[in-house]
């Protein structure tokens, strides 16, 4: 299969992930109860509710609510915030691409920093250094970006004051809050690279490249490094979803930083529905973009995977 025709098919499996993600959307919406009593208070009179019940379009039969959904979703048009009296695609795209350079940030950040560690620790497996990777890998993996937040503003902002403890508007802003989101995925990515790098330098086909006189570099960067890019790529792809997502709601809190994860919590805190709604929306989106791109990659890198 062409490298062409593959990409036409992740697109269209992507378009139907897509509308199938929309119509969970609508109906998790109301699963989850009424939104109406959700959104407004238990002291609302009768009035009240009927009006937000036509102004949600919630007095139509469900197929026509279904419909209207999906075709307001399909040209961006996701309602009004009820909590800022905004429309939700404004209210996202003020935040959307603060916490979109954030994670990309920290996403660097933890490629740089991971697969060098990964590959040193595989290269002498058991050593001093392969020790300290692995503690300090774990120990990325099991603390919280918050608390890391905590103790990098603790030594770099209060002790040291080389870096600014909240806000936004300069590259310094950006730091802190990167290099906590980036311990997580890094530790994610060190232990990976170790593992597949070990696998590949014990391989038959390594084990044969040294016999015809191929140099350990030789071997490590043009061979190995190129066979564990697949498993690297799904960590990447993964982690940065994640964040994206939500998880890296905590750390913008506590750096005051007005990003995409602290909107979602915001949005959680004043039941806005409309808001909410678009807000998953456009992570099922940016994850599946994602995804896209990242099949793409494997098809690069394996042309295997295209068959």
């Amino acid at each position: 299969m062409g490298m062409s025709k593959y990409i036409a098919q992740r697109l269209l499996f992507t378009l139907f992930v897509v509308l199938g993600i929309s119509i969970l959307i609508f109906f998790i919406t109301h699963i989850v109860g009424n939104p109406v009593d959700i959104m407004l208070p238990l002291q609302a009179t009768d009035a009240e509710r009927l009006a937000l019940t036509q102004a949600l379009g919630l007095d139509r039969p469900i197929l026509e609510q279904l419909w209207t959904f999906l075709s307001d979703f399909a040209v961006g048009d996701f309602g009004m915030s009820w909590w800022q009296n905004r429309p939700c695609m404004e209210v996202i795209m003020d935040r959307l691409p603060i916490s979109m350079w954030l994670i990309l940030l920290a996403s660097l950040i933890s490629v740089v920093c991971a697969i060098p560690m990964g590959i040193l620790a595989a290269y002498r497996p058991g050593s001093v250094l392969d020790r300290v990777v692995t503690i300090f890998s774990t120990a990325g993996i099991c603390f919280p970006p918050f608390w890391i937040g905590l103790m990098l503003m603790l030594v770099f902002a209060v002790k040291l004051g080389w870096l600014p403890t909240s806000g936004m508007g300069t590259w310094k802003h950006l730091v802190l809050p990167a290099v906590s989101i980036s311990f997580r995925p890094m530790g994610h990515l060190a232990q990976i690279v170790r593992f597949e790098m070990i696998q590949q330098l014990n391989a038959l086909y390594a084990v044969t490249a040294r016999a015809k006189g191929v140099t350990e570099m030789s071997l490590l960067f043009k061979h190995a490094l190129k066979n564990i890019m697949t498993a690297s790529l799904t960590m990447i792809g993964n982690d940065y979803c994640k964040q994206l997502g939500g998880l890296s709601a905590a750390v913008e809190v506590v750096f005051g930083f007005a990003g995409f994860g602290h909107l979602i919590s915001e949005t959680i805190e004043n039941m806005d529905f409309p808001l909410l709604q678009a807000e998953v929306f456009f992570v099922a989106i940016i994850v599946c973009l994602i995804n896209l791109l990242t099949d793409i990659l494997y098809a690069a890198f394996d042309p295997r995977i295209r068959y």
